[in-house]
């Protein structure tokens, strides 16, 4: 994991239907499934320290992530370094995904114009499918795929 800015997804997966209250956008119906959350991580310490932030169990809900990270498992990251805000282009490409779906509005999305950073698929993303997606529009961006105990700073 590296110190540097960069964009990651949080792969999470819901084992059942579930009914969180999710700061100011209320209580939200979370169907069994999996959820890739886009993020970005451009503040000191970068991707580290960010996904390092995202792993923590004893935290101040501070991001709509923060909820539902209390209810449900990190599965995996999917994390590239770049000093270019990537997040939208990585949202609208987890999109194309067969099967994807934006669950709930403004869900991560306060700072720029996209309608949620968090999309449901009902079975496991593919890495693979997805970066193919990102070099089909052009981005040289090979994100690297990380289990949660490989993103712990040591």
């Amino acid at each position: 994991m590296e110190d540097l800015p960069g964009t990651y997804v949080l792969v999470i997966q819901m084992v059942r239907d579930t009914d969180l209250r999710v700061g100011r956008l209320g209580v939200v119906a979370f169907p069994r499934g999996y959820y890739c959350y886009v993020g970005s991580a451009m503040g000191p310490g970068g991707l580290r320290a960010r996904l390092a932030r995202h792993l923590r169990q004893q935290k101040k809900p501070h991001w709509h992530i923060d909820y539902l990270l209390r209810r449900a498992p990190l599965v995996e990251t999917w994390s590239a370094p770049s000093a270019a805000r990537l997040e939208c282009t990585w949202l609208r490409t987890l999109l194309q995904l067969p099967g994807a779906t934006l669950p709930v509005g403004g869900f991560g999305s306060s700072d720029c114009n996209c309608p949620a950073h968090l999309v449901r698929l009902a079975s496991p993303p593919s890495l693979r499918a997805f970066a193919r997606q990102l070099q089909a529009l052009g981005l040289d961006v090979s994100p690297h795929k990380a289990t949660p105990q490989q993103c712990i700073p040591r």
